[in-house]
């Protein structure tokens, strides 16, 4: 057998317990394949902002059985708009809901990250209840013919047949790899909070998702939390701040200032948020490799993206379901195992994050201060026949049924 492999089960150590770790978990679970997953947080819980999920990624999530545990707590949006960031006109950008969900099979849907990741917990802990180990921080990853190995701050050490980097954009699995590596900052902060629905007046606290777009800055608003909350996340140009850090609590008063001339309704929102966040936008390059013998990554520890296509959380949901289905087929071969994931994973992870950074261009056209050129610019950038000819690639892919 190849790679010294035993002929034992397999069992997987998974590092990281978020978004991607946790789907990883519930797919190898469902295919019988033994799985521990480590958090180094006391707490499992995800940072309080809303994600999208494209139909792309609801397709993976309803195979694994999530359907209905997703309809109590997620938004169906009717539809994307546009909206110029001084004058507040708007154009309908794409239709959602059911003409979405007709056209690609499953549905887009709107979440609170916290809601995501506790039905996804809940349904790994149905099928193994003490799979989750919280309070455990790798501090290094290791290998030998015959097995993996992976060591925490606390001294406990667990021996495995494969492990799976799902630790993020700071990955100490990816360093322990390939070296700690260099983000490179992108000139952009981001800011996010999050707005009790009925602080909002009526004509904002609707069921529709709102781009606005800026020649220096860009703010997204979207129903999460069956439509009680809203998610707002801003990104503006900006050199002063080089935090990659989903938890630094900014003020209110330097988010407004960042959007200072921008329409009022923005800052209705802005002023309904209680505590807003910032971070800096840093960027690595997409990896030609991410795996090593036993060893390999998923989600932004391998090809962290812009949030420009909305994209990130739903690039490693897929990377979840094609590893699980290669470590399953493969189980006895980890060499190819893993490769076989790697080569189905590495074109198109590495387009999504070429993409997003397109969009970054395209957001902040500085064609959008001028209020006589912005609506040529949406025509021919963001209206719905352009949009399908460069999204369908994205929302049509169906991770589930490639080629393992």
């Amino acid at each position: 057998m190849q790679g010294g492999a035993s002929a034992l089960p397999p069992k997987v150590v998974i590092v990281g317990g978020g978004i991607g770790g946790l789907t990883a978990a519930l797919a190898l679970l469902k295919r019988g394949v033994d799985v521990e997953v480590y958090e180094q947080s006391g707490v499992l819980k995800e940072v309080g902002a809303g994600v999208q999920i494209g139909s792309n990624g609801t397709r993976v999530l309803y195979a694994l059985g999530l359907q209905e545990a997703l309809a109590s707590v997620q938004v169906i949006p009717s539809a994307r708009e546009i909206r110029h960031w001084r004058t507040g006109e708007t154009w309908n950008w794409f239709d959602l809901g059911a003409t979405s969900a007709k056209r690609y099979g499953t549905p887009h849907v709107m979440l609170h990250r916290g809601d995501l990741l506790s039905v996804l917990v809940e349904a790994v802990q149905r099928l193994k209840p003490n799979a989750i180990a919280l309070g455990r921080k790798c501090v290094a990853v290791s290998q030998t013919d015959v097995h993996a190995e992976t060591r925490f701050a606390d001294g406990h050490i667990t021996r495995s047949t494969f492990i799976i980097g799902a630790d993020g954009i700071h990955s100490r699995v990816r360093a322990c790899l390939f070296g700690a590596g260099r983000a490179e900052f992108t000139g952009c902060v981001a800011w996010r909070g999050l707005v009790p629905m009925e602080r909002l007046p009526a004509h904002l606290a609707r069921m529709v998702g709102t781009n606005w777009l800026g020649p220096h800055g860009h703010v997204l608003h979207y129903p999460v939390r069956r439509g009680e909350l809203m998610n707002f996340i801003s990104i503006v140009e900006r050199d002063d701040w080089q935090v990659e850090s989903w938890t630094v609590e900014g003020t209110k008063g330097e988010l407004a200032n960042d959007f200072r001339d921008w329409h009022q309704d923005v800052h209705a929102i802005i002023d309904g948020i209680d505590t807003p966040y910032k971070w800096a936008l840093m960027v690595r390059g997409p990896m030609e490799r991410w795996t090593q013998g036993r060893i390999t990554l998923l989600g932004d520890a391998c090809h962290p993206t812009l949030p420009f296509l909305g994209q990130g959380a739903v690039m490693a949901i897929e990377d979840a379901y094609v590893v699980a289905a290669c470590l399953s087929r493969y189980a006895q071969e980890p060499t190819i195992a893993l490769d076989r994931y790697q080569d189905i994973r590495r074109d198109r992870t590495a387009a999504v994050v070429r993409k997003a950074h397109e969009n970054r261009e395209q957001a902040f056209s500085p064609e959008l201060a001028d209020e006589d050129a912005v609506a040529v610019s949406v025509a021919r950038e963001w209206q719905q026949a352009r949009l399908r000819e460069r999204m369908d690639w994205l929302y049509a892919y169906d991770a589930t049924a490639v080629e393992i």
